[in-house]
This record gives structure tokens, sequence and C-alpha cells, in this order.
């Protein structure tokens, strides 16, 4: 249960909520998220939170009690990391310079009733920071990793048909080709030969006209360039049809 509650004023924020629960402080998370500049208050705490920085707690509001999301002293360091917001700075400075250090010194604790120095402030921003910092290497990694798998792709000076790009990327064939219908790139004629519709093809695809030697079209092959390629693979990838 709440045992404790303060609110704290900014001219740049409006009102920050803290709650003392069980001898522990926390913050509403939309209310942070909101004040913190994201757009998408719930979204920004569900992707920079951890399940273990979160909580639920009962709050009395003019519709009845509800149930509202809280986040720890972690969780709050999460939110204002992760933001690349200019207004994340200053809040950062507001709340460590100002706010917390405003409730311990009037006898606010944390778990396990132990006051937290300025130091321990400073270790458990650094931790959070770290963490962040080595998952984003871990993103940064995964996607260089993709990006050279994209170079490799498309690094060949060649056309390809269908069915070999089909391979290439990983998919089967019919399913690659109605992906394609699908999205209205390529069409069948009345010979059942796939083209590219005009419109859509932004030099993704090519098509080959065979001849005999008398001049005579005997044939016609759609063929997907290089920039094709490249474009068709990071397109499946949004879609989730892409796992290298």
């Amino acid at each position: 249960m709440i045992s404790n509650l303060k609110t704290f004023e900014n001219k740049n924020f409006g009102k920050l909520t803290v709650i003392e629960k069980d001898g522990e402080f926390f913050f509403i998370a939309n209310e942070v998220a909101t004040m913190l500049g994201y757009v998408n208050p719930r979204k920004a705490v569900y992707d920079h939170v951890d399940e273990e920085d979160k909580g639920v707690t009962k709050w009395n509001t003019p519709g009845g009690i509800q149930n509202i999301s809280i986040i720890n002293e972690s969780g709050l360091y999460s939110l204002i990391l992760s933001s690349k917001l200019p207004q994340a700075k200053i809040f950062k400075a507001w709340v460590t310079r100002e706010v917390l250090p405003s409730i311990r010194k009037n006898g606010g604790y944390i778990a396990g009733q132990e006051k937290k120095t300025n130091e321990e402030l400073l270790a458990d921003a650094i931790l959070v920071a770290n963490r962040i910092i080595a998952e984003r290497e871990e993103e940064i990694e995964v996607l260089r990793q993709k990006a050279d798998y994209y170079d490799k792709l498309v690094d060949y000076n060649l056309l390809t048909n269908f069915r070999n790009t089909a391979k290439e990327l990983g998919i089967p064939q019919n399913q690659f080709i109605s992906f394609l219908m699908d999205k209205g790139l390529i069409y069948r004629d009345k010979k059942k030969k796939l083209l590219p519709y005009a419109d859509k093809n932004k030099g993704y695809f090519e098509v080959k006209e065979w001849v005999d030697p008398l001049g005579t079209l005997v044939g016609i092959q759609t063929f997907i360039t290089p920039k094709g390629r490249h474009y068709l693979l990071i397109l499946l990838d949004s879609e989730g049809l892409y796992d290298e």
C-alpha cells in the first residue's frame, strides 16, 4: 500500500508525483514519460523499462479507484537515459538535484531502510546507463551483420530470375511471387508470363526479350536487378517475412 505521497512542481514539466510504497520510491509511469516528451508514453514505458522496475498500485481518480502503472528509480533512469529529446537533460537535472535529494532529506527510505547518498544515486544511474549502452551495442551489432548481408546479397552485378532470387532471400518461390503480386509489383500476362508494372518498376526489374537469328521474338523473361533485390529484401523484412 501507499504509505506516503509527495508532489513536486516544475514550471517546465508541471507536477511530478512521488510515491513511497513499502519503503521504496515510485513514480507514475505515464506521468514521467509524458514529461519527457515521449509521443506514446505507454509504449515508451513498455520499450525502455524492465519488468522488474515496473509495478501497479491502486490510485484514487475522479472515476474511482483504479490500478495505475508505476516505476521505481531504476525505471525512472531508464526512461531518462533512453530519451533523445532535449528536455530529458533538464528533467534529469531537476529530479536528481532537487526532487530525490529533497525526499531523502526529509526522511525517505529505500527498501532495507537505508538512505541513498549522492554517490549511490550516481552509481544507480551508471548501472542503468551501462545496461542501456550494452543493449544498444547488441542492437548495433545485429544491424551491422544484417547490413553486411544486404551488401553481400546485392553486390553482384547480375540479374537473377524469380526462382534464384527467392532462394537468395530464403523464401519459397510461390510465396515470393504471390507476395510481389499482392504488392502490385508484378502481374501475369495472357501467356502467364510474369511482368513488372511499369509505374512500379523503379529499376527493380529488367525484362529481357529473346529473338531468333531472323529477328523474330521467341521469348520474354523478367529478371530482378541488384537494386530490386535490395529493395525486396527490405520490404520482406518489414513484413516479417525475411529472417536471416
